[in-house]
């Protein structure tokens, strides 16, 4: 069930039968010379779908900018301040909360997004702490972070998975729009890696925007099986944190 296809009534209605919701977060940003700039966005967002056609969850518009300011140095991306990013997800809370939601469950498609977003929650705990009532509960689920995830990139790209623009984030794009699949060589076949500063330092080390990766091996084939990964665990997760039985 979408939020933004929805009337307020239906909402109304869901509220009868739950007060979990689900929000996609990405990020708007540079993948490499074949990876999509909404990557970070789209593999959340097809997630959400794929588990709201199992589960009756309702699942709102997805936050599509994150904060990114270390890809800046490259061409579209867009990038949040940091304190943009804490007041956006606590104002996004906070309105539903008003409305009867109090299990917000994030799934998340960006390193980037884990500061803030958790900053978000800490202050809306701080805040729910001086009110009466029960406190919202928040969750970001990353969905890379998952060991059946993690198996498989390393049993079908091992180093070359890297760890930005990853085969596996490509893949699952491509999954989600392969109208888009590019087809690009790539040199080195496999990015250098190690560690970035400011965006600046980021372009001057990895020109092209891979780091440690070969995205070149994305498959929809390959993203499919992600997909059908993701879908799998984060159902379960969420269902294990609207029900309370996290043990």
């Amino acid at each position: 069930m979408q939020l933004a296809l929805s009337t307020w009534q239906e909402v109304e209605s869901y509220l009868d039968r739950s007060t979990g919701i689900i929000i996609p977060i990405g990020s708007t940003e540079q993948h490499g010379p074949n990876g999509l700039i909404g990557t970070d966005a789209i593999c959340p967002t097809r997630i959400a779908s794929g588990i709201a056609q199992r589960l009756d969850v309702l699942i709102a518009p997805t936050i599509n900018y994150g904060m990114a300011q270390h890809h800046m140095a490259f061409a579209g991306t867009i990038t949040l301040k940091p304190s943009t990013l804490i007041s956006l997800v606590s104002d996004v809370i906070t309105s539903l909360q008003q409305h009867g939601f109090s299990h917000f469950y994030f799934i998340n498609g960006h390193g980037g997004n884990i500061p803030p977003v958790t900053s978000a929650f800490c202050e809306i705990y701080h805040a729910a702490g001086k009110a009466d009532g029960a406190a919202p509960r928040c969750r970001l689920a990353n969905w890379w972070r998952n060991d059946a995830i993690t198996d498989l990139a390393a049993e079908l790209y091992g180093e070359a998975e890297g760890h930005h623009a990853t085969v596996s984030e490509v893949a699952l794009s491509y999954f989600a729009h392969p109208e888009a699949v590019k087809d690009v060589a790539m040199s080195p076949e496999i990015a250098p890696d190690g560690e970035i500063y400011d965006a600046a330092d980021y372009r001057r080390k990895f020109p092209d925007g891979r780091i440690g990766s070969n995205p070149a091996l994305a498959t929809v084939a390959d993203g499919e099986r992600f997909y059908q990964l993701a879908v799998d665990a984060l159902s379960a997760d969420y269902q294990a944190f609207i029900s309370g039985d996290e043990s």
